[in-house]
């Protein structure tokens, strides 16, 4: 895929969507399952980047920014966004079905727990960014479809 996607005789939009259609999946495969902590993001968020650094065949020692690079590519940062969307629609599904699965996404198993710092559960995570405040709220909301999906949509379009 080097080959297409810095071909520089390939407009940077087609480029674009060779990479979303054959990179990203690879990328993305079982995000649905992800905890992203902040140095996660900043690694997916770089990753984008470098993809797109590379389509445009801007060196790293090149003094670029990434908005500068961003323009150039005629796009803004999804990855992250589309990862929680995915998030979000995978965990409203599980939430509805009620077996074995909604115990493990929400953590409520029984048991002690490990010492230490506590791990960030998957429902936190897609509570701030859906900004529902608390997890027990976005749980909620997973019962009615169409407020899950409302607030889905609402959540991409403010971004990350």
């Amino acid at each position: 895929m080097k080959t297409v996607l810095t071909n520089k005789n390939i407009s940077i939009r087609t480029r674009r969507r060779a990479l979303e259609c054959y990179i990203e999946p690879i990328l993305m495969y079982g995000c649905e399952a992800w905890t992203i902590s902040k140095q996660t993001q900043k690694k997916l968020e770089a990753t984008e980047m470098w993809f797109l650094r590379r389509m445009l065949r801007i060196s790293w020692t090149a003094k670029k920014t990434n908005d500068t690079v961003l323009e150039e590519a005629h796009t803004t940062r999804l990855l992250i966004s589309k990862i929680r969307k995915r998030q979000a629609t995978f965990f409203g599904h599980v939430m509805r079905r009620e077996k074995l699965e909604n115990l493990v996404t929400t953590g409520m198993l029984e048991g002690k727990r490990s010492r230490g710092k506590q791990r960030e559960k998957l429902i936190e995570g897609l509570a701030n960014w859906l900004k529902a405040g608390k997890s027990l709220e976005a749980i909620e909301a997973t019962k009615d479809r169409k407020k899950w999906r409302t607030m889905i949509a609402n959540a991409v379009k403010q971004g990350t």
